[in-house]
């Protein structure tokens, strides 16, 4: 490669290279260089707001300074970077830190396992400890639900194209209708309590259920404070663990750093990752209530689940969460965002928009196809965001929770021109 290619928008080695597989960089095709705060930069200078945050591993935007500072002097000392599960300083400060300003202040007492870097293994770790504790084998959980792309987690996932990835029969799951899924005048718990009580309705008692508060790559569906109960007290009825999956969710997403505090359950058994390393590095965890902790040492390991160098940064991250200030600060910008949702549902009305969603997780459902081209529009316009839902229409807007209020309003007039644009060449086609 020459060093015009290095510093031009050419993606030919990746083409050659890299695996089909990718896909971001299909919806989002530059080079990208550098990034500080809610703002990147591709290779030939051109700015971008980004709405999407790393898929919500950075809820506190790009490089943040402090975090950086904690990190670079920690590699400075020669600050020990892998550990497996071994003690080190760096994951006792975390620790400390976690059930200082996180646990406690919630009036939550939860063991902390690392389980590996990603989502996923912080779900395959919570499904198989339900099944270990119960004895059962099933796990339940709903429509459209996404919960990570290994076999375990691709099990209790909704979406057809992801399942079918698998190449294999995804067994010991069964799925149930979300919160809304069958109408507003549905009752849902109503529906998953029968199937539960009636010894022929063929669904054996399962071992925990796992659901998302919020569905973010299930279309932006938000479960109700009321749903959310009653799932918990069907559980407790039912002697069946309860397992809230706050990968994306968590760590402010919706407004309070877990997701579930708006309802006031307590889950059995929480997964936490994408965010919770607080500057983008690989780290997650599983919270376990401290009576269900029956693992016998090494039982479920992983090479990779002493990262200390995310230990680092997600300490410093806790900082947010010191007072309430930042969740105030969450609640406000998602104010000012659902009012300009709504006025973009009203002002393009020909696209038949409906506004979703809570916290810095909201977007705007179409028909299929037109999230697509609202969000290729505003990439062209200097703006990162991707589609959610199982026919992507939806487009997700989810800002660092770090954005400003000035940063947050540019982005949303990128997007205002970018649904004019897309409701025009309806029109022009309708005309026609």
């Amino acid at each position: 490669m020459n060093q015009s290619q290095l510093k031009s928008n050419d993606l030919s080695t990746f083409d050659q290279y890299e695996s089909e597989v990718r896909s971001y960089c299909r919806s989002f095709p530059t080079k990208f260089q550098r990034a500080t705060g809610y703002r990147m930069w591709d290779v030939e200078g051109k700015p971008y707001i980004d709405f999407f945050a790393g898929a919500g591993a950075l809820n506190y935007g790009h490089n943040p300074p402090e975090m950086k500072k904690k990190l670079i002097g920690y590699l400075m000392e020669d600050g020990i970077s892998h550990t497996l599960d071994m003690a080190s300083e760096a994951k006792e400060t975390f620790l400390n830190r976690f059930n200082d300003v996180i646990l406690k202040p919630n009036r939550l007492s939860y063991k902390v396992m690392f389980p590996g870097p990603t989502g996923t293994n912080s779900v395959e770790s919570a499904l198989k400890l339900a099944r270990k504790v119960t004895g059962r084998q099933t796990i339940m959980s709903f429509t459209n639900a996404f919960h990570g792309m290994t076999l375990g987690a691709l099990a209790v996932t909704g979406n057809k194209f992801k399942r079918k990835g698998a190449g294999v029969p995804l067994n010991h799951a069964v799925s149930m209708p979300y919160d809304g899924y069958m109408g507003s005048n549905t009752d849902t718990l109503e529906y998953i309590e029968s199937f539960l009580k009636d010894s022929g309705s063929g669904i054996s008692l399962p071992a925990a259920v796992i659901v998302e508060t919020l569905q973010g790559e299930g279309g932006i569906n938000v479960a109700s404070n009321e749903w959310l109960i009653g799932l918990s007290e069907i559980c407790k009825r039912f002697g069946i663990l309860i397992i809230v999956d706050d990968v994306q969710m968590g760590c402010g997403r919706t407004g309070s750093f877990f997701s579930f505090e708006r309802c006031g359950i307590i889950p059995d058994i929480v997964c936490m990752s994408k965010s919770i390393g607080g500057y983008g590095l690989p780290m997650a965890i599983t919270l376990i209530k401290p009576e269900l902790d029956q693992w016998s040492p090494g039982e479920h390991n992983g090479t990779f689940r002493g990262n200390n160098l995310a230990f680092i940064t997600a300490t410093e991250a806790l900082t947010y969460w010191e007072t309430e200030q930042f969740a105030e600060e969450i609640k406000v910008k998602a104010g000012l965002l659902r009012n300009a949702l709504d006025e973009f549902v009203s002002e393009f009305p020909e696209l038949k928009g409906e506004a979703r969603g809570i916290g810095l997780m909201q977007g705007i459902a179409f028909e299929p196809g037109i999230a697509e081209r609202i969000s290729k529009a505003s990439f062209e316009r200097g703006l990162i965001m991707e589609t959610s839902g199982t026919d992507s229409e939806v487009i997700k807007i989810m800002p660092p929770l770090t954005i400003d209020r000035d940063g947050l309003a540019k982005g949303l007039n990128i997007l205002k021109n970018s649904l004019q644009a897309v409701a025009g060449e309806k029109n022009a086609i309708l005309s026609h």
